[in-house]
């Protein structure tokens, strides 16, 4: 059977929000829907061996079952076809989640909840999750658009490589166009993250946009030839890294990332544009890792 899509779910409207997203992911995919609700109840106050969790806690269950109920509520509004699970289980949220991803094909959260879900963008749990889950996040942030494009952040790293699979399958899914946006400047050929794009800086910027665009097409030309459906958009572009993609999100219906682009830091697990898009897009986004997380 195929990997189900897991929402984190814990009843705040972000949350439920993501279920609702979810719901339409899991129905784009053909798979079942994964209702992950966790809390990080104090190991001292379960018993060695005890249940997962305390039905007979004061007003536990109550609060659970009313969080759950809605969010198959929610779930089957948008998706009313989609086979839905749910699981409830004591731990943090972020480290349930992290163990979920290892069986799911898409994990996906809301941009703020409550308890340790809570203000998930403007803490480690966004970013850790990018980071260490073992299959795509999607982090449901900004306005929704059904209709826009799927904005494809190409790096041309090898690591990065598994962004570019995803996107075009996303793609095909939706039925829409496939922008693939490729942001250099005369940092490109040291670091793709670098921080700008100073003019006293001596190189053969012909040379360099040509190297940029072969770059782009090598990396798109295989997939295009996968999935031949898809219409594509290349744009190369000679900007800034991270505002010139923050700026494109504005008309796309999702963003897609690898964790980690070319340049940086060695040692990093989720690149700055990574984590740039995730606190600043105007639309959903989803990191997806390469082949070194395994390492």
């Amino acid at each position: 059977m195929a990997n189900p899509v897991v929402v984190g779910v814990d009843g705040s409207p972000s949350s439920l929000h993501a279920v609702e997203v979810a719901a339409r992911e899991a129905d784009l995919r053909g798979v079942a829907l994964r209702l992950v609700h966790a809390f990080g109840w104090p190991s001292i106050h379960v018993p060695p061996g005890g249940p997962p969790w305390n039905p007979a806690a004061a007003g536990v269950r109550e609060l659970v079952d009313g969080t759950l109920i809605e969010a198959e509520q929610r779930a089957r509004g948008a998706a009313p076809h989609v086979e839905t699970t749910r699981e409830v289980t004591v731990g943090e949220p972020l480290m349930v989640l992290e163990i979920e991803s290892r069986t799911a094909g898409l994990v996906v959260v809301g941009s703020r909840g409550l308890g340790a879900f809570g203000s998930l963008l403007l803490g480690s749990t966004a970013v850790h999750l990018a980071a260490h889950g073992h299959c795509p996040v999607l982090v449901v942030r900004g306005r929704p658009d059904h209709s826009g494009p799927v904005l494809l952040a190409v790096d041309g790293s090898p690591a990065g490589e598994e962004a570019v699979a995803f996107s075009f399958a996303e793609a095909s899914l939706r039925g829409v166009d496939l922008v693939a946006l490729h942001v250099w400047n005369t940092w490109s050929e040291r670091a793709y993250e670098g921080p700008g794009d100073p003019l006293n800086v001596v190189v053969d910027i012909e040379r360099l946009r040509e190297e940029e665009q072969r770059l782009l097409d090598d990396t798109l030309s295989p997939w295009q030839e996968r999935h031949p459906g898809v219409t594509v958009q290349r744009r190369l572009v000679r900007s800034r890294v991270r505002p010139a993609l923050i700026e494109a999100s504005r008309e796309a219906q999702l963003v897609v990332a690898g964790a980690r682009g070319r340049g940086g830091f060695t040692g990093l697990l989720l690149g700055s544009v990574s984590q740039a898009l995730l606190h600043h897009a105007y639309c959903p986004v989803t990191v997806v890792r390469g082949a070194e997380r395994e390492s």
